[in-house]
């Protein structure tokens, strides 16, 4: 009988070597982009822009679009929080620095920087596929999706914004710190 007996050395399938090879490929040239961010974001407007242009061409998929809008919502939040909630932390004893001498804590996003960009791009791709089946393209007045998409945005920016200010954090680098030869703290500013 072929295939007892041997060594255990199995062939793998030209399309399952074609998978990893791409795989790797893939990720080679996705680690190559990591250090640069503006590109990045430049690529994703560009696959936004196709994306809107295609809506706009075809007239539909509108429930699509809206989903599409939830997940970035969803991801923008993870993007805007941070990776330890202080009010859970505070229940287990620790809390973020009140007082000058308290241990400073530097702010780690939840969903980091690079894996927002990767999701807001893979999902404008998806979403864009998606737009090729006539299935998808529910009959729905858009301008109601649009008005309850936008009043869950500014519901759920309000919580986020006040949850920043409570717990006193801004998610965003403003600017690069400097040390002046005439002081001991910091000063910000820009490059």
């Amino acid at each position: 009988m072929e295939g007892i007996g041997t060594d255990g050395v199995s062939e793998t399938s030209p399309m399952a070597k074609w998978k990893n090879d791409f795989s790797r490929v893939f990720q080679h040239y996705l680690d190559r982009s990591t250090p640069h961010m503006l590109h990045r974001w430049i690529g994703t407007g560009v696959v936004t822009m196709i994306y809107i242009l295609r809506v706009y061409c075809v007239q539909g998929f509108y429930v699509v679009s809206y989903g599409l809008g939830i997940y970035i919502l969803n991801l923008l939040i993870g993007f805007l929080s941070p990776k330890i909630d202080p009010e859970l932390e505070a229940l287990d004893g620790a809390s973020l620095p009140t007082k000058d001498s308290d241990e400073f804590k530097p702010f780690i996003r939840r969903l980091p920087e690079f894996r927002f960009w990767y999701s807001i791009t893979k999902a404008f791709l998806v979403a864009f596929m998606l737009t090729f089946f006539s299935l998808l393209d529910v009959p729905v007045f858009w301008p109601i999706l649009l008005i309850y998409w936008i009043v869950l945005f500014f519901l759920t920016m309000k919580r986020q914004i006040q949850h920043m200010i409570k717990h006193k954090y801004v998610p965003f680098d403003i600017g690069k710190q400097r040390y002046s030869k005439n002081s001991e703290k910091p000063s910000s500013s820009r490059d």
